[in-house]
């Protein structure tokens, strides 16, 4: 793996014998098998004995400290009902499941069989190792030590996707307990979130993405000790579900929906949450009917579109579902009735049985409409009588005033998908838990 492919994330956040737990967690369940139940050492996976053309030990990883790499994956890996073909595993001890590169991965989106503040370049027995066989993908955190507390010893631990969903936390070596938290967060578990987007109008050309963390598997930490394992397994999704029918007649953990826009069953949280606002399917779905046979009638356009208006508003202030004030229709719109609705609001032309006798047709413009002609013509010339003169004047006060205030200048925290570069400023504050983060990206 080459630099190109790394990313840097911040730093921020007695012995117990037992059996087995079984813990339901809506979107998992998990087992704990303790040191004397055999299934923690079947579920432990001897990398040793795997195929060493397939065991691949990450150089930059095990030589650094707060680094984290793109891996891509053979299979696809189902994780809270979604398909990835790629994650990226962390020196700390966990796996960022996000496609949005932000500067706090330790807060959300993870898969962390120990989080913790492990730095593996303090050692030369200390390794960050993967294996993929082409359906599970084990990653190992070999022999690695706390950065802030080496004489605290080694801790080797692992996790293990597999294609069905499945997901097993290991523990070779561990002393959980003893972990501070003041450097780094220190957890043990699942977590997921959906991204939305927000346009901002004071500022142009930027957009502000707010990440809400809508699920979170928390694993008791005291637990965790030498020879214990975890065993994840998922539980139903509405985005399973394919066809309406399926969809509403699910008997499952969530209230599901299907919406005909997207084609697509959901509850209205998972990482689809912007189309599913976007499209308005949280009030297209409340009558729970999969009958759109009548989608070829015309509606009161302008009641439909200014209830539409006013709650994607109140979704892009509020970030949650927002009622609505007009009553559904009967059956939903097609693609060519909304284009022709927007078209008729956006026009101020009302239904045509409504129009019939009230207007002529060659009424004149009214004089309101042509003063406001007039008024952006003005603007227009103005704009251009101002660039010229800011192009021959660049040293003038007016010139130095907007240099000083280029969009390029503002302060815009940027966000990157894929194998960019980016060095991460901060996490979360220690003993702060965050519902949603805000950052900003310039267009």
């Amino acid at each position: 793996t080459s630099k190109t492919n790394m990313k840097t994330y911040p730093c921020v956040a007695f012995f117990v014998i037992f059996l087995q737990e079984d813990t339901d967690h809506n979107y998992y369940t998990s087992k704990t098998y303790g040191p004397s139940d055999p299934m923690s050492k079947d579920l432990w996976v001897n990398i040793d004995q795997m195929d060493k053309e397939k065991v691949k030990i990450h150089g930059i990883l095990s030589n650094t400290h707060r680094q984290a790499a793109r891996v891509n994956l053979s299979f696809d890996f189902p994780f809270y009902g979604h398909f990835l073909r790629e994650i990226t595993v962390a020196t700390g001890g966990f796996i960022y499941t996000g496609d949005v590169v932000h500067r706090m991965l330790t807060a959300t989106q993870f898969i962390a069989p120990l989080m913790a503040n492990f730095d593996p370049s303090i050692s030369r027995n200390s390794t960050v190792i993967y294996f993929d066989n082409g359906t599970a993908l084990v990653v190992q955190w070999d022999h690695v030590h706390l950065q802030d507390n080496y004489n605290l010893g080694s801790f080797t631990f692992q996790a293990t996707l597999h294609n069905t969903g499945r997901i097993v936390f290991a523990y070779k070596e561990v002393r959980v307990s003893q972990i501070s938290s003041v450097n780094h967060p220190v957890k043990v578990g699942l977590s997921d979130a959906f991204v939305v987007v927000h346009k901002i109008q004071e500022i142009p050309n930027v957009r502000r993405r707010t990440i809400y963390e809508y699920h979170r598997v928390e694993l008791t930490k005291t637990k965790i000790t030498n020879s214990t394992a975890v065993e994840m397994m998922p539980l139903p999704t509405c985005l399973q579900f394919t066809s309406c029918g399926a969809c509403i007649s699910s008997q499952i953990n969530f209230n599901c929906s299907w919406c005909h826009r997207l084609n697509r069953c959901s509850s209205g949280f998972d990482r689809h949450r912007q189309d599913w606002v976007d499209t308005r399917c949280q009030d297209k779905t409340k009558d729970k009917m999969c009958d759109i046979s009548d989608t070829t009638r015309l509606y009161p356009f302008t009641t439909t579109i200014v209830a539409k208006t006013t709650s994607r508003g109140k979704e892009a202030t509020a970030g949650r579902d927002a009622p609505s004030t007009s009553h559904p229709p009967t059956s939903a719109p097609t693609e060519d009735d909304t284009k022709i609705a927007l078209h008729l609001r956006d026009n101020q032309v009302m239904p045509a049985e409504s129009t019939v006798g009230r207007m002529p047709k060659n009424q004149p413009l009214h004089t309101g409409l042509i003063l406001g002609i007039l008024l952006v013509m003005l603007i227009m010339v103005a704009g251009v009588l101002v660039t010229v003169y800011i192009y021959h004047h660049p040293t003038s006060a007016a010139s130095l005033f907007l240099i000083e205030r280029r969009p390029s200048r503002w302060p815009a925290m940027k966000f990157r998908r894929g194998s960019g570069h980016p060095a991460y400023a901060e996490v979360e504050p220690v003993g702060q838990e965050k519902e949603g983060f805000i950052e900003s990206e310039q267009c």
